[in-house]
């Protein structure tokens, strides 16, 4: 029981489980790579684009907002292979990576995600920001360089949650522990 809008444009589906109450608006580009698991209440918003053919994981009650880059792989710029996807694999260097957003994390208008990088649970990102390193969880990150700004808190969310799971008598395991 997810919408996936009839505008998004998925590639490689068969590589793509996605849990219930989760939307894909339309607009998406999704490149579902080597792995894409999306868990449940997950919003992915118009005009972004996950791509680079590595993996790809957004735990439950996460969001990317409108615009974001999330990019799971990238050419070898040093000089270790030809570079495009237009060229065969085999005379290529790309990297394939993995991206990892955490429960309750949120992702502003238009963040880019570079290949390798673990979004903490509760995190958000604001506008714009570049993410290049690890996420610590329940911290607010702002600017281009996306430094940390403040903690974020836990308490009403995580209380939130737990009502609406109860409302809704449904339980759910992180998709890091499946």
């Amino acid at each position: 029981m997810y919408r996936i809008y009839d505008g998004a444009k998925i590639i490689n589906r068969a590589n793509l489980r996605i849990g219930n109450y989760s939307q894909i608006d339309d607009f998406v580009f999704f490149n579902c790579g080597q792995e894409s698991i999306i868990g449940s209440f997950v919003h992915i918003s118009s005009f972004t684009s996950i791509i680079g053919g590595g993996k790809f994981y957004m735990d439950h009650f996460s969001g990317l907002s409108a615009g974001c880059r999330i990019i799971t792989g990238s050419d070898d710029f040093m000089g270790g292979g030809l570079t495009n996807p237009t060229v065969p694999s085999k005379y290529t260097n790309v990297k394939q990576s993995s991206i990892k957003i955490g429960k309750h994390a949120i992702i502003g208008t238009n963040v880019t995600i570079l290949p390798g990088v673990t979004i903490g649970e509760g995190a958000a990102v604001g506008a714009g920001a570049i993410v290049r390193k690890n996420l610590e969880p329940w911290t607010i990150y702002t600017g281009i360089d996306c430094k940390p700004l403040k903690a974020r808190s836990s308490t009403k969310i995580l209380q939130l949650e737990k009502e609406l799971l109860e409302d809704m008598k449904l339980t759910m395991t992180s998709i890091f522990e499946l």
